[in-house]
C-alpha cells in the first residue's frame, strides 16, 4: 500500500516556480491547486482565481482562496471551467497523467489566443536516476518526491518541449533552480553540458499558439537554450 503524502505535500507555494512569472497575470488558472498555497502567493496578481484538483480535502482549503475550484481528474473536469484564462499553471502534474497531451490540448480550449502555460516536471536525466539504474539495478522510487510512485510519465527537458509543441503550446524558454557552487563550476568545465543531469527540475514556459507558430527552444537548438547557471 502506498502511503498518503502529508498535507504539507498540498499546501506548497512553489516560490521558485512563481519567481518566473510576469507580474499581472489576469484570469489564472491552477491545475492541480492542491490545498491553494501557489493561489495565496499569487491572489493579488490575478483578476480570477480558478483551480482543479483531485483530492477533496486539498480542494476544500483551496476554496478559501480561489474563486473556483473543480474537484476531479483534470482531463474530464476542465471544460467545466468558464475561460478563457490568461495564464494556466500545471507544477508537478503532467508526469502523474497516462496521455499528458491530451490535456493540454484540452487547456487550449480554455486558454485565450495569447495564454501563457507554465509547467514543471521531474528531470529524468538527473545523476542520481542514472546512478541507481546503472549501479544499484533500481529505478528507486520512493512516497513522493523525485521519484514519486504515482509517476507515470518521465521527462527530460528535450521530451519536455517536445510534448509542450505536440498539445499546441509554443515554448518560450526552459529554466531550471539555480546550481550548486560546486555545480556552476561543472557547468563551465562542460559548457553547459552537464547542467541536463545536475537539475531535479525543469519548467518551461509557453504561449496558445498556432501549428505555423515555431518554437525557438525546438529543434537542434533545444540542447543550447538553457544557459547554465
Amino acid at each position: 500500500m502506498w502511503a498518503v503524502p502529508p498535507r504539507s505535500y498540498f499546501e506548497q507555494a512553489r516560490p521558485e516556480l512563481v519567481a518566473q512569472l510576469p507580474q499581472r497575470l489576469g484570469r489564472l488558472l491552477d491545475v492541480g491547486c492542491g490545498a491553494g498555497g501557489v493561489g495565496r502567493v499569487l491572489r493579488e496578481r490575478v483578476d480570477f482565481l480558478a483551480g482543479i484538483e483531485l483530492d477533496a480535502e486539498a480542494a476544500a482549503t483551496a476554496r478559501s482562496v480561489y474563486d473556483e475550484v473543480v474537484t476531479g481528474r483534470a482531463e474530464s473536469v476542465v471544460a467545466e471551467l468558464a475561460g478563457p484564462f490568461d495564464t494556466i499553471l500545471a507544477y508537478d502534474l503532467l508526469e502523474h497523467l497516462v496521455e499528458p497531451a491530451d490535456l493540454l490540448r484540452r487547456l487550449r480550449d480554455v486558454a485565450s489566443d495569447d495564454a501563457l502555460l507554465h509547467v514543471s516536471v521531474p528531470n529524468a536525466r538527473h545523476w542520481s536516476l542514472v546512478r541507481d539504474l546503472v549501479v544499484r539495478g533500481t529505478f528507486g522510487y520512493t512516497e513522493w518526491g523525485h521519484r514519486d510512485r504515482t509517476h507515470l510519465r518521465w521527462f527530460t527537458r528535450a521530451d519536455l518541449v517536445e510534448l509542450l509543441e505536440a498539445g499546441g503550446w509554443r515554448v518560450e524558454r526552459t529554466q531550471h533552480a539555480p546550481l550548486t557552487p560546486a555545480g556552476r563550476v561543472a557547468a563551465r568545465l562542460t559548457g553547459g553540458r552537464s547542467v541536463e543531469f545536475l537539475v531535479y527540475q525543469w519548467s518551461a514556459l509557453s504561449r496558445n499558439a498556432s501549428a505555423a507558430s515555431p518554437s525557438p527552444v525546438g529543434g537542434g537548438d533545444r540542447a543550447a537554450a538553457e544557459a547554465p547557471r
